[in-house]
């Protein structure tokens, strides 16, 4: 079943009808000022946290799942009939009202016709802004002349400490105040008696501020408190106020707020209309009157809007691709860049799932985006990277999460070891040379930066901490122990527990350690590397192969973990993917290993973590029992790791199962059949029930997921293969037999290589020749640009 198409012209994603299967959802705004809205206008907003800077509310894990929200209401004088603007609340019957929305990079529209009237909403914040924009469009598309009342509504917190806010209400149902002011704003105060929010947003007793305005029309009326906008026993599809036609000019003291004004319009037969509503934070005398004086205007949103747009749309010009498979397409010149974006700055941290449980950056998660938007965004990445290297502790070690708005490098207290995981500063080998790379600044590598609790070291420094780390911290056989948990939180091996998973790692981070160290002249370096890489590859190979694939972990017992004759878990696919990724599988071991991936994890949906699911094992070994066979972590189809396959397969040049692979969890494959994902065909999910579950194929957790950034990297990097190098642009495609070739336009380092791939031969993988310009190169390294201009390459793949 389809619900909606892509536009990549408009780059916007476009829902045709609006009982979506799940609540389908965008993300406006920036990681000061953020707002999630759905198809139906359901959502909030917070400012800098998810957790701590709540203010618009959402009633999490309801039905459905995404109210309240951003609504408009509209009411016919005559007749007394009310709708909204979206679909829901009031969610008038399907077959005689008609909604689209139209999802694009940070704004959504949504348009409706409904007896006679059509209505069109924008919703965006101005880039740099801490207020949003809801410009509304009312048509009057009937013969008759209309009479109309419209009524804003939005929910505010208590308190944006959203535990405070939902759970501590014998303390937040009393602390919250709102008005009308002179200027006809809505001023909404909480703990309005003490000092204003100014240098400590994030301390509880303080007093926080919102506001709500309304331009290109008379304000004939507003609520401050949601009981007397809603009425008792009633809810967001029936507000007692809209159905009796008036506002009740209540302001709210204590209870619950919301910000709703009242005004009318008369239309004649098609005769258009526009206002805007706008809200934002602060005091509504101060802040809100000053920035509705400036943003005021349906022309300055005109503006704002297409600001925002041209923002968004230049970083999505960092890779434009065509390739045969228009699916693909769709994934990597919008929504696949846009999902890495929006990801990268919020994290795990607010989306219609993530409820303010994880308040800050994840560390482990926070390195990896960075993977995704490297080349659209490298100054943001380099920036990100500093601060994930000052979360570093001096050991080598990581603290679990940073939190941006108070981290204190050089003063933070140190995690206990019990507490520590060992891939935290492991994925440093990856993203750190993708940025260097991509921007060619080697100097990078020299630059002082302090750890977390004390010291200080260049960044080159860090990343041999970070070896020193898990070298430190071996097992009986050699292998790193896996401490708190690897990248698989569920794993319980025991503190010196072994985990093959992380030294895979631990081998990646030797080589690209050992290759850094060459490149910046440290001979001796280099050599050490290399020799704790031998010392590892030795131990690996001793203990970690059961003959068709590679062991999960040994456990501090002893016991080995994904051998045949484990009656559950038996097949891990990170050790499998991670011995080809990271050199440490010979040829043959790496062939077999990948062909029992193919035959025992391969679903039609995707590459599940491991196989047969967890049942009987003990939790204190295995908590991935605790979950439903077939999700998560037990035998589900974990989607981080599927970009992971798509790797090691282009690596092997197997660019038909890669391909597959590929395909399974690409959410645009879904786009005709979402009824089986459910989630948004537009953007990746953390999870995905496999054939183990009863229901394969649902995706869940969306939005906010390493599947984003590994996706992307995997299918730019691997598939397209466009590689960033210091030395330049390598193009080592690993593509479909059946392709004729494809044609990329990349952003590398200011300058544009315009890049046509020719497969005559419908190989995979081998670049035979590569022109530049007409002329002839070596090889397949394309050297940077020195006068600027737009290179024109040339490329053709053939067997060798």
């Amino acid at each position: 079943m389809q619900y909606g198409y892509f536009d990549d012209k408009a780059k916007e994603y476009v829902i045709t009808r609006p009982d979506t299967p799940q609540s389908w959802s965008n993300y406006l705004g920036s990681t000061e000022y953020g707002a999630i809205i759905t198809n139906n206008a359901g959502g909030y907003g917070f400012y800098q946290s998810g957790a701590r800077g709540r203010f618009l509310r959402l009633h999490f894990n309801n039905v459905p799942l995404d109210q309240p929200g951003r609504y408009i209401y509209l009411r016919d004088c005559q007749s007394r009939d009310y709708w909204s603007a979206s679909w829901q609340p009031v969610g008038k019957p399907l077959d005689q009202y008609q909604s689209t929305c139209r999802h694009g990079t940070a704004y959504t529209v949504i348009e409706s016709r409904y007896a006679g009237i059509a209505t069109e909403t924008t919703y965006f914040v101005p880039v740099g802004q801490t207020f949003e924009y809801w410009r509304l469009k009312v048509t009057n598309e009937s013969d008759r002349r209309r009479e109309l009342s419209l009524f804003s509504f939005c929910e505010f917190t208590n308190q944006w400490d959203t535990y405070q806010d939902q759970v501590n209400l014998q303390y937040s149902l009393f602390i919250i105040r709102g008005e009308r002011t002179a200027n006809n704003l809505l001023r909404i105060a909480i703990q309005d008696n003490l000092t204003p929010e100014s240098g400590g947003f994030f301390i509880h007793d303080i007093a926080r501020h919102a506001w709500m305005g309304l331009v290109g029309a008379p304000v004939e009326g507003f609520d401050t408190s949601r009981e007397a906008f809603l009425g008792p026993y009633r809810g967001y599809h029936c507000p007692l106020v809209v159905e009796r036609g008036s506002c009740s000019n209540s302001n709210v003291y204590g209870d619950n707020a919301c910000g709703s004004l009242q005004t009318s319009m008369t239309l004649q037969p098609g005769e258009s209309r526009e206002l805007l509503v706008m809200l934002g934070i602060g005091d509504a005398r101060t802040t809100g009157k000053k920035k509705l004086s400036e943003f005021g205007s349906l022309e300055r949103a005109a503006v704002e809007l297409q600001r925002l747009k041209d923002h968004w749309h230049e970083k999505l010009g960092s890779l434009v691709v065509e390739t045969p498979d228009e699916e693909f397409n769709h994934t990597v010149n919008v929504w696949g860049l846009y999902n890495c974006l929006v990801t990268f700055a919020w994290s795990r941290s607010a989306s219609l799932v993530y409820n303010g449980e994880r308040d800050g950056l994840g560390f482990r998660d926070s390195v990896q985006d960075i993977l995704g938007v490297t080349a659209a965004i490298p100054d943001e990445a380099r920036q990100r990277l500093e601060l994930m290297l000052t979360g570093q502790v001096s050991n080598g070690g990581a603290m679990p999460i940073v939190k941006p708005f108070e981290h204190h490098p050089g003063y933070e207290t140190p995690p206990a070891p019990e507490e520590y995981r060992s891939d935290d500063c492991l994925w440093f080998f990856n993203a750190v040379p993708a940025y260097v790379g991509e921007t060619g600044d080697l100097e990078f590598y020299s630059k002082l930066l302090p750890y977390a609790d004390k010291g200080k070291a260049s960044v080159l420094g860090h990343l041999r901490r970070a070896l020193e780390f898990n070298l430190e911290r071996t097992g009986k056989h050699g292998l790193p122990c896996g401490l708190l948990a690897d990248w698989n939180d569920c794993l319980r091996l025991g503190y010196y527990g072994e985990s093959l998973f992380v030294a895979f790692q631990v081998r990646l981070g030797l080589t690209i350690y050992g290759e850094i160290a060459g490149r910046l002249g440290k001979p001796g370096e280099a050599a050490w590397a290399l020799c704790e890489r031998e010392k590892l590859d030795a131990a690996i190979q001793a203990c970690a192969w059961d003959g068709d694939w590679f062991i999960w972990a040994i456990g501090e017992d002893g016991t080995v973990y994904g051998t045949k004759e484990c009656g559950e878990g038996q097949v891990y696919l990170n050790t499998q993917v991670w011995s080809v990724i990271s050199g440490a599988a010979t040829l043959k071991q790496a062939s077999r290993c990948m062909q029992m991936v193919k035959e025992r994890l391969a679903t039609p949906n995707g590459l599940m973590l491991s196989s047969p699911p967890f049942v009987k094992t003990p939790i204190d070994v295995m908590r991935a029992v605790v979950f439903n066979p077939g999700i998560k972590e037990n035998a589900g189809i974990f989607n981080h790791t599927q970009g992971w396959g798509v790797m090691a397969e282009c690596i092997l040049g197997h660019g038909d199962q890669a391909y597959a692979y590929y395909r399974a969890s690409m959410p645009a494959a879904y786009n005709t059949r979402a009824e089986i994902r459910q989630s948004e065909p537009y953007v990746q999910g953390q999870t995905t029930y496999s054939v183990y579950s009863p229901r394969p194929g649902n995706t869940r957790t969306s939005w906010l997921t390493g599947a984003a950034a590994w996706a992307y990297f995997s299918a730019t990097q691997y598939i397209l293969g466009l590689c960033p190098e210091y030395n330049g642009l390598r193009v080592d495609p690993c593509i479909p037999s059946g392709w004729d070739g494809f044609s990329a336009l990349r952003r590398f380092r200011s300058h544009t290589y315009r890049i046509v791939v020719h497969n005559p031969d419908h190989v995979c993988r081998g670049v035979v020749r590569m022109t530049v310009n007409g002329h002839e190169v070596s090889g397949n390294l394309i050297l940077p640009s020195v006068d600027g201009a737009e290179q024109f390459v040339e490329v053709w793949l053939g067997g060798k």
